[in-house]
């Protein structure tokens, strides 16, 4: 649903209601915008905000959200491969089985490394936006699980020959981009956590730990690809008034094996407690969901070992996002590289990842 070609707004001042007009009468063809207001901004690791639509013909949401790359990090993401996926994942139109904001209008501006998506604002339907400081019930896990099923089921198999309109999703590799920034930020990030890490972890060193999540990117890329989120971390999600648990920013948006994305949400959105009692239950859960939706193949031991070496992708990112400033708040970092941390220990995801042959 790219709507264009058009201008992307340098600020958010330049947002006008003549412009927002094209956003809205993608899905509602009656509306005239009579007036928009900037309700809320948040210029981080992404420009991001809020305004509020006044119709002088028609209806439409009375708020919706905005978002736009970050001057700051376009070269960066640029170089990990991420910049445009969620930008061409909601232009593309292609169904997503899993709750996710409705994506109202899509430009992209390719030579200048930016886009801007307007999309449906969540609070508007009572979504609860979580973080590592408010972990998710089992519940909620399981409920994340089943929409993350329900997502693989229908992309299981996928490629650019299947599904033309995802051709541009790269399989996912342990790329020379992404580790660049990982190895530079995680010694910082290791120093930062200081002693609170188990000493199997501060024993790896920065250039050990990235090791190891270069040794579990390279098992994504075989054993039942599909589309993933990939970046399915407890602050990419929310919780809805039925219950229901969502996903935000698809930016990381891979072709890979469903152990990423059921890894990293799992691990990272309960607590330790939570985490050790019902793990287990929770992946063949995701499993039977899995098989309810596709007639896939049921967990086993191949699968409970892609599982116990997911962690390592969780440790890496969060030492090194704790090892940044300016893309989360030192205790959302903290708190999710302890509880990947501790999984790795705990699961011998090393252990786990010799098994599997790497």
């Amino acid at each position: 649903m790219v709507i264009g070609p058009d201008h992307i707004p340098a600020d958010w001042d330049d947002v006008t209601a003549q412009w927002m007009n094209a956003a809205i009468r993608a899905r509602h063809p009656e509306a005239e915008v009579a007036d928009v207001s900037l309700l809320v901004r948040d210029d981080g690791t992404n420009r991001r905000a809020r305004f509020g639509l006044r119709y002088a013909a028609g209806n439409g949401p009375a708020t919706v959200f905005l978002k736009a790359e970050a001057d700051a990090h376009r070269e960066l993401h640029a170089r990990n491969g991420n910049l445009f996926n969620e930008a061409e994942l909601y232009g593309s139109g292609m169904a997503l089985p899993v709750d996710h904001p409705l994506p109202y209008r899509v430009i992209i501006d390719r030579p200048a490394l930016d886009y801007v998506i307007v999309m449906e604002d969540l609070a508007a339907r009572g979504g609860d936006p979580r973080d590592a400081t408010r972990p998710l019930s089992v519940d909620q896990v399981s409920a994340g699980l089943h929409g993350l099923a329900r997502l693989h089921a229908q992309y299981l198999g996928f490629s650019a020959r299947t599904h033309p309109a995802l051709s541009w999703v790269q399989t996912w590799a342990p790329t020379e981009g992404f580790q660049v920034g990982l190895r530079r930020r995680l010694p910082t990030g290791l120093e930062r956590a200081g002693g609170l890490l188990p000493d199997a972890v501060r024993g790896l060193n920065g250039d050990g730990i990235v090791d190891q999540w270069a040794r579990f990117v390279s098992t994504l890329a075989d054993g039942g690809m599909t589309l993933l989120h990939g970046d399915a971390h407890i602050g990419n999600t929310y919780v809805l008034p039925g219950g229901d648990v969502g996903f935000l920013d698809w930016q990381v948006t891979r072709r890979g094996n469903w152990s990423q994305d059921v890894g990293y949400f799992l691990m990272g959105a309960m607590t330790e407690d939570d985490r050790r009692a019902h793990e287990f239950t929770l992946v063949d859960d995701y499993f039977g969901a899995l098989d309810a939706s596709r007639g896939a193949r049921s967990g086993g031991r191949e699968e409970r070992l892609r599982y116990r070496a997911s962690a390592a992708y969780g440790l890496a990112i969060w030492l090194s996002t704790l090892g940044s400033d300016g893309f989360q708040s030192r205790e959302v970092s903290l708190t999710l590289a302890l509880r990947y941390a501790t999984a790795f220990v705990e699961l011998d995801a090393m252990q786990a990842l010799a098994e599997l042959g790497v």
